[in-house]
């Protein structure tokens, strides 16, 4: 079941099927983070499912990676397959994957993502819905991102309390945090789509009206706008992200607030930990969410944080303790919580700092630990299941 080294030391090797690791999202910033902190005890190759471009190059991704599944498993290269999905394309393709572990009896772990499962699964015909709860049930471990989501899931695929396991997403935590204190501007800064995701598979011609995802940035700059001018005049915010930047841009001008909003291309890691390293406070006003790696990043960095309580978020943020809970949609309330953010500096510094201590357990060390021990269950039961079957012969 494992390999063994020359020293004797054994490595759990698995094939990890998730997005393409270029692809812009929290679901590929939480597959670069077990790639790049995995242990020497895990060997782990991931394949992508599912990559930018188009349609027919999609489709070719999604064959190369068939290809390799099929080959790893005829060569038992693997001792067990770690699936990330979300919504969507997404439970389709891996559906079929699905199919093929089970038909060659690999240990499988399904890995929950996506922020509007619960609306997309209840959108669907009642036998897709079947047919889904009936093979992702038969995963080896379930993960969830939040103790909400594990309770859907757990009803939704009729899973047992033993097949499933929360691990929240983890972060990277800066050694070193800045000093805010004596700011003159306050620097909010958002990080996500721009803009709705979602809507019909137009590809697909399909008449099922998927929902559509929305973290709630319009919603921001028009509570930036509507902000008193003496409070807006300590302020800027920093919107990025991919999306509608030319509507957020249209509307930022129509509002005639061109000179305190800045937007910006989605970024990348080393750029987007310099601006949370330059900002003051985060804000994520989401309809729908799994468990938000940006602010679970903005957190580690130290921010105040205002947000939703929605998905796994509750979870996380206690309201003015560390963060502010404001509800989807009212822009009243996401501008007052802006001015406590802008007058009060000394509740600024106490979130942030209680929002950093609140992360500590999601470092990206803890996660691995847990992982680990989860492949190694996985491994483990696998093992006393083949000797039961001997037996049984």
């Amino acid at each position: 079941m494992y390999k063994s080294t020359n020293s004797q030391k054994q490595i759990i090797r698995v094939l990890m099927l998730g997005a393409s690791l270029d692809i812009q999202g929290g679901i590929t910033s939480v597959e670069k983070l077990i790639l790049e902190n995995a242990p020497p005890e895990i060997q782990i190759h991931h394949v992508g499912t599912f990559a930018p471009g188009s349609i027919v190059q999609n489709a070719i991704v999604f064959f190369k990676a068939i290809k390799t599944l099929v080959l790893t498993l005829l060569r038992g290269e693997t001792d067990l397959v770690h699936i990330h999905f979300s919504e969507r394309g997404s439970t389709l393709r891996k559906l079929i994957l699905v199919l093929i572990i089970l038909a060659f009896r690999q240990p499988f772990i399904l890995h929950s993502h996506g922020a509007t499962y619960q609306e997309f699964f209840a959108g669907i015909p009642r036998l897709a819905q079947i047919i889904i709860a009936l093979l992702f049930g038969k995963c080896t471990k379930f993960i969830a991102l939040s103790e909400n989501w594990r309770n859907y899931f757990m009803e939704t695929f009729k899973l047992d309390k033993n097949q499933t396991t929360v691990l929240y997403n983890p972060v990277n935590l800066p050694s070193n945090i800045p000093q805010r204190r004596y700011k003159q501007q306050v620097k909010f800064v958002f990080l996500g789509r721009i803009g709705k995701r979602g809507g019909a598979l137009d590809a697909a011609k399909s008449i099922i009206s998927f929902p559509k995802q929305d973290k709630g940035a319009f919603d921001l700059i028009k509570a930036f706008a509507a902000l008193p001018e003496s409070d807006r005049n300590c302020a800027e915010l920093v919107l990025a992200g991919n999306g509608d930047l030319e509507l957020a841009q249209q509307l930022i001008q129509e509002l005639a607030i061109e000179e305190k909003i800045t937007l910006c291309a989605w970024l990348n890691s080393v750029e987007r930990d310099a601006l949370l390293a330059a900002a003051d406070a985060f804000i994520l006003p989401s309809y729908n969410e799994g468990l938000p790696m940006s602010m679970l990043e903005a957190m580690a960095w130290g921010l105040p944080v205002i947000v939703t309580p929605v998905g796994g978020i509750p979870e996380v943020i206690n309201h003015n303790q560390n963060g502010l809970l404001v509800q989807p949609g009212n822009q009243e309330q996401l501008l007052q919580a802006m001015q406590n953010i802008i007058r009060n500096e000394e509740l600024r510094i106490l979130l942030g700092t209680a929002a950093r201590h609140r992360v500590e357990c999601f470092d990206v060390k803890n996660y691995i630990t847990s992982l680990l021990a989860l492949y190694a269950s996985v491994v483990r039961q696998e093992a006393c299941e083949e000797k039961t079957l001997i037996l049984s012969d």
